[in-house]
C-alpha cells in the first residue's frame, strides 16, 4: 500500500527536523522551540533584556520566547499573551487570550502600571496554505501592535517583532520610522535560510 501525499509529508518534516542543529540544541537545553535561538541573538544584537526589565511576549506559545526571558530578566515582570493555553514558567505571568481584545488591553494596563519597557513578538497569523497571503496576514498583525506598542510603552521603550519580507514590508518600515527614533533589522542566524522572515527593532518613541 502506497502512504498518502499526508504521510510522506509528514516524513518529510520529521527528517528535516532531526537534521536542524537548531532543534536538537533546543531539545538538549530545555527549550521548548527553536525560536529559542532568534531571541537570545536578537538580544545579543541589541541589548534590551536586563535583569529589572518589564516586559510583554505576545502571540508567546509555546513560550519558548518567555522562556529565554525568564532566564535574564529576574527582577522586573513579565506577561505572556496567546490565545493557546501555555505551560507554566518559572517568574512568568500567562493571560490566555485575544490581544486586541478591550479586556486583554485592560489586563495589560493594570499588569505593568505605565512602566512596560519591552513588547516582544514572535507571533505569525493562522497558516493558509498560501505564503504571499500568510505573509501579508502576519504583517498586518505586526504594524497592529506596532501602533499599539505606542499607548504601552514608556518613552525610551523598545519593540521586537517578527515580519516578512514582502510587498508590505516598506509599509512597516515607514511607519516604524514615523513612530520610534532607532528602527533597525537583523536576521538571526538560526531562522532557516528559505524563510523570508526577519525581526524589526524599534527603539524610543517619538513625541508626535
Amino acid at each position: 500500500m502506497k502512504k498518502s501525499k499526508r504521510s510522506k509529508k509528514s516524513n518529510s518534516w520529521k527528517i528535516k527536523q532531526n537534521r536542524d542543529p537548531y532543534f536538537k540544541r533546543a531539545k538538549s537545553l530545555g527549550y521548548r522551540s527553536r525560536a529559542s535561538f532568534k531571541l537570545i541573538e536578537l538580544n545579543n544584537k541589541f541589548k534590551f533584556l536586563k535583569s529589572n526589565t518589564n516586559l510583554l511576549d505576545l502571540g508567546s506559545y509555546p513560550g519558548s520566547w518567555s522562556q529565554v526571558a525568564s532566564e535574564i530578566v529576574t527582577n522586573g515582570k513579565i506577561l505572556s499573551i496567546d490565545t493557546k493555553n501555555m505551560n507554566p514558567i518559572k517568574n512568568v505571568n500567562f493571560y490566555k487570550n485575544d490581544i486586541f481584545e478591550e479586556i486583554t488591553k485592560n489586563k495589560i494596563k493594570d499588569f505593568f502600571r505605565g512602566k512596560l519597557e519591552v513588547i516582544i513578538s514572535d507571533m505569525a497569523a493562522d497558516t493558509t496554505g498560501n505564503k504571499s497571503l500568510d505573509s501579508i496576514r502576519t504583517n498586518q498583525l505586526c504594524l497592529e501592535i506596532l501602533n499599539y506598542s505606542t499607548k504601552l510603552l514608556v518613552s525610551n521603550g523598545v519593540f521586537v517583532s517578527k515580519v516578512f519580507m514582502g510587498d508590505d514590508f516598506e509599509e512597516i518600515k515607514k511607519i516604524a520610522k514615523i513612530l520610534f527614533k532607532e528602527v533597525k533589522f537583523f536576521k538571526p542566524i538560526s531562522s532557516k535560510n528559505e524563510s523570508k522572515e526577519t525581526y524589526i527593532h524599534c527603539k524610543i518613541l517619538k513625541t508626535l
